[in-house]
C-alpha cells in the first residue's frame, strides 16, 4: 500500500507538529507542505527545521502561487523561477524529493472566449522548456527534482495530458525533472487514465489525489481500483498527497481518506 500524505491546509492544528499529531493518528505518513510567493516558503525555514527536528514527515512541496514559470508576461516568469528555485533549496534543506508545479494556472484556457491565447505554441514550448531546464537543473544540483502537473484544459492552455509533460520531459534530457500527476486532472482529460500511468511510468515523480469532483477521494465516481492499480504496476515508490476540498465534516474528511485508499486498493 502506498504512503499517504495530507496538504496542510487540510489538516486541523495551529502548528506542524499539531497537525502532524492529527495525520498520524488519521493514518498519513507524511504532510505535503504549501509553497506560496514572496519568498514566504523560504521565511518559513524556522518554523520547518523545528517541525523537522520533532519528526514531522514532510517530503514534498506544492507550489501555490499568483503566477508560474509559463506566464505570459516575462518578469513574472523570472519571478517563477526564481520562486522555484528558492521552494527546491527548501525542500531539499528539509530531506525532502521535491516541489510540485503546473506550467501555469488560470492563466488562460482555449476552451473559453477568445479562445487564441496571445502566444502560439511554438513560443508557448520555447518558454517551458527554458523554465524547465533552468529548474531542473537546479533541482539536480539540490538533489530533488521537480514535479510537472499537468493541469486540465479550463485551468492550463499548454499542458494538459501526461503524455505532453513526458515529451517536454524527454526534450530536457533531466533526470531531476519528473511528472507529477493528479487523479482530478486525468480524469477530465485522459481517455483511459491507467493507460495514461502506464505509458508514463519511467517519468512519473510524484502523485495527488482528489476525486472526480474535487473532493477527497471516495466522494466522487472515479475508478480508484484501476487508478491505484495502475500506479502500482508503474512501480510508483512515492506518496499519495491529499489535494482536495473537503465534503461534509472536514476532519472526518481527511480521516476517511487512508481507509477509502486502502479498501480500494486492495
Amino acid at each position: 500500500m502506498f504512503t499517504t500524505a495530507c496538504q496542510e491546509q487540510l489538516l486541523p492544528g495551529e502548528t506542524l507538529q499539531q497537525k502532524w499529531e492529527f495525520a498520524r493518528s488519521a493514518g498519513y505518513g507524511a504532510i505535503e507542505l504549501r509553497g506560496k510567493g514572496g519568498f514566504h516558503f523560504r521565511e518559513r525555514l524556522p518554523e520547518l527545521r523545528r517541525a523537522l527536528a520533532d519528526g514531522v514527515v514532510m517530503p514534498t512541496v506544492c507550489v501555490e502561487m499568483p503566477h508560474f514559470f509559463g506566464a505570459f508576461d516575462e518578469e513574472l516568469r523570472r519571478d517563477a523561477v526564481a520562486q522555484l528555485r528558492s521552494q527546491l533549496s527548501v525542500i531539499a534543506e528539509l530531506g525532502g524529493r521535491g516541489a510540485m508545479t503546473p506550467a501555469s494556472y488560470g492563466m488562460f484556457s482555449r476552451r473559453l472566449p477568445p479562445f487564441e491565447p496571445p502566444r502560439g505554441e511554438e513560443e508557448d514550448r520555447e518558454v517551458l522548456l527554458a523554465g524547465l531546464t533552468e529548474l531542473g537543473e537546479h533541482a539536480a544540483r539540490e538533489g530533488v527534482a521537480l514535479f510537472l502537473e499537468p493541469l486540465n484544459r479550463y485551468e492550463d492552455h499548454m499542458v494538459n495530458r501526461l503524455g505532453q509533460a513526458v515529451e517536454l520531459i524527454r526534450e530536457t534530457g533531466l533526470g531531476s525533472v519528473r511528472v507529477g500527476i493528479d487523479s482530478y486532472h486525468m480524469n477530465i482529460e485522459e481517455a483511459d487514465p491507467p493507460a495514461a500511468i502506464l505509458d508514463a511510468a519511467p517519468y512519473i515523480g510524484h502523485a495527488q489525489v482528489s476525486d472526480s469532483n474535487r473532493f477527497q477521494p471516495g466522494a466522487g465516481h472515479l475508478d480508484w481500483p484501476a487508478w491505484l492499480g495502475a500506479l502500482e504496476a508503474a512501480g510508483y515508490e512515492g506518496e499519495l498527497a491529499v489535494e482536495c476540498r473537503l465534503d461534509g465534516d472536514p476532519e472526518e474528511a481527511v480521516r476517511s481518506v487512508t481507509p477509502f485508499l486502502t479498501r480500494a486498493a486492495a
